[in-house]
């Protein structure tokens, strides 16, 4: 049976490439990490992969704004292959700086009838806290049709973000993205229910921690799969807590191919 192979994409900042790409191995992948001027040189080498991540950390420092340079340079070089590479039923997730650069590039929410204005349709801004926010959340499914997630299983990741607070152009956009079944995950508690903060860390509209586009085959969400894919990585892991609940992302996406 063919290898799934995985490209992470990374850049100036990027500082969980190495993190990813040790899940999808996890999870039976092979994982290539690429600078995006590669990418740049030789944007068709992306058909050479199943899946494409773009992996957390400062992208070019945030300059200007989270992800947002990385997300020009998405648009501007390769958006095309990009394209190209989702319609050919691939895989392609974003996690926290990566979920911005996919919400800025205007992949995500990705509603195709909103035409030109796409790129505008949402953005991440800072947390209502005003601050860097670094804990653990409860993440509640609320989509049926993506690919990389078990629908209806709660889980439990780290967050690590300064702007995180996912807001739309407009209440009819966020009804459309709910009507579509593209809210991936909502923050919740233990018992999953949503809530103020710290429930929800950083104020982000209806709760939402993570989207899909309308194929499912996009994933982006502000917390840290990468950072729990295995059980010593629970912080509770020494009082008998089942741990590693992000590793179930990267075996669903492997999965899909296999």
């Amino acid at each position: 049976m063919p290898t799934v192979k995985v490209l992470i994409l990374r850049t100036a900042g990027t500082n969980c490439d190495e993190e990813t790409s040790h899940a999808f191995e996890l999870a039976g992948a092979a994982a290539d990490g690429v600078h995006v001027n590669r990418l740049i040189e030789q944007p068709d080498l992306l058909h050479n992969y199943q899946i494409l991540a773009l992996p957390g950390g400062f992208s070019y420092g945030d300059d200007v704004a989270a992800g947002k340079i990385l997300a020009n340079q998405l648009l501007h070089h390769f958006r095309e292959q990009v394209q190209q590479f989702v319609a050919a039923d691939k895989l392609l997730i974003g996690i926290c700086n990566g979920f911005q650069v996919l919400v800025k590039a205007g992949l995500l929410p990705g509603l195709a009838d909103e035409g030109a204005s796409a790129v505008a349709q949402a953005t991440l801004t800072y947390n209502d806290s005003g601050k860097f926010e670094d804990r653990w959340v409860y993440l509640q499914p609320d989509t049926q049709h993506c690919a990389f997630i078990e629908p209806g299983r709660r889980i439990y990741l780290p967050i690590a973000h300064g702007e995180g607070k996912i807001c739309f152009a407009n209440p009819g956009l966020l009804d459309k993205v709910k009507a579509s079944g593209q809210v991936a995950f909502r923050y919740v508690d233990a018992n999953g229910n949503p809530g103020p903060y710290p429930v929800n860390p950083n104020g982000s509209t209806e709760h939402i921690a993570g989207l899909c586009d309308p194929t499912g085959r996009i994933l982006g969400l502000m917390p840290h799969p990468e950072r729990h894919v295995c059980r010593t990585q629970h912080p509770r892991w020494t009082r008998g807590e089942d741990g590693g609940d992000g590793l179930a992302i990267f075996q669903n996406a492997v999965r899909y191919f296999v």
